[in-house]
């Protein structure tokens, strides 16, 4: 298995853990509670599986790699964008900005293949 692929799986995961965990830890919805975006909560949470799910079928079709990586990279540059605007701190921010960049970058490398 190659880096790239390797990325690929890492961000999978990782949404796919974040995803399940909504529905399993009061702290996830609390969360979206804190941001202000307790409506929009579960539309996310089901971007983020749709997307980690659309990462791993890129494997065999490139267009969806595609979509879920740039999708995610979206959905994480608002996340940023919100921790902005509540003055959150770099440290906590940065599991959102490390995650827009590595779709970002998967978005990149599928677009140039």
């Amino acid at each position: 298995m190659n880096l790239f692929n390797s990325i690929v799986i890492l961000s999978s995961f990782s949404f796919l853990f974040y995803g399940i965990s909504y529905f399993i830890s009061p702290h996830m919805k609390n969360e979206f509670k804190r941001f202000k975006l307790e409506k929009l909560g579960l539309l996310t949470i089901v971007l983020e599986i749709l997307g980690a799910i659309g990462l791993l079928i890129g494997f065999w079709y490139k267009p969806i790699l595609l979509l879920s990586s740039g999708g995610l990279a979206l959905l994480m540059f608002l996340g940023v964008i919100v921790r902005i605007k509540l003055k959150d701190s770099l440290w906590i921010s940065l599991p959102a900005v490390f995650f827009m960049g590595l779709n970002a970058y998967i978005f990149y490398v599928t677009i140039t293949l």
